[in-house]
């Protein structure tokens, strides 16, 4: 299957913020956008200006940055939320955040989304008691998604549900670290999701 192999840490920069794309390391001072607050290659400390289409299109990189999705999947993410009821924009992040590897990278199964999504692909991951090991799995409300009892006693996984703990979780979601299992309470409100994203850029890109 396709993916991103581009460095994490260049992603970042290019994108100007943090990203969150190598775990622990983001939280301390080795964070690459600590140290070099500026795009990656020979231009990038020159600033330029960028045009409308040019920051739509970078909030769009972004986004799929964030969630480890390439254009096709995201274009496709965005077409099913402009189906749906409600504000489009509004419906594109809830559709992201509802996607199996995101939902098992904020139980703190994985200390990155894209740990969490290769852990989904080993088949660690269990849904209502069920195996699951699609990433773009849609957890629905009330679903219950646990560590399969094989893969509890993994280094990574422990470490990683360690540091989520000490961070806190997300509101929509309840966590029980011992069990190693978390209950999808809800779809998150908008106001709960990451102000840095401006989704009606998106929305305005795709809308050409």
């Amino acid at each position: 299957m396709a993916r991103n192999l581009a460095p994490k840490c260049k992603q970042c920069r290019r994108e100007g913020e943090k990203l969150f794309l190598k775990g622990e390391k983001c939280f301390t001072d080795k964070c690459a956008i600590e140290r070099r607050n500026y795009p990656p290659g020979q231009h990038g400390q020159k600033k330029g200006r960028l045009s409308d289409y040019g920051n739509q299109l970078r909030e769009k990189q972004k986004v799929k940055r964030i969630y480890g999705v390439l254009e096709k999947q995201f274009r496709n993410i965005y077409y099913a939320a402009d189906k749906q009821r409600g504000i489009t924009g509004d419906n594109l992040l809830q559709r992201l955040e509802s996607r199996l590897d995101n939902v098992t990278y904020h139980m703190g199964f994985g200390s990155s989304r894209c740990e969490a999504r290769q852990i989904v692909k080993h088949n660690c991951i269990l849904v209502n008691g069920r195996r699951v090991n699609i990433p773009s799995y849609l957890v629905k409300n009330g679903d219950i998604v646990e560590v399969d009892k094989k893969a509890k006693n993994q280094l990574r996984i422990k470490t990683a549900i360690e540091a989520a703990n000490n961070r806190n979780f997300p509101s929509w979601i309840e966590v029980n670290v011992k069990e190693m299992k978390g209950t999808y309470k809800e779809r998150p409100d908008r106001t709960e999701l990451p102000t840095s994203i401006n989704e009606s850029l998106i929305i305005e890109l795709y809308s050409k």
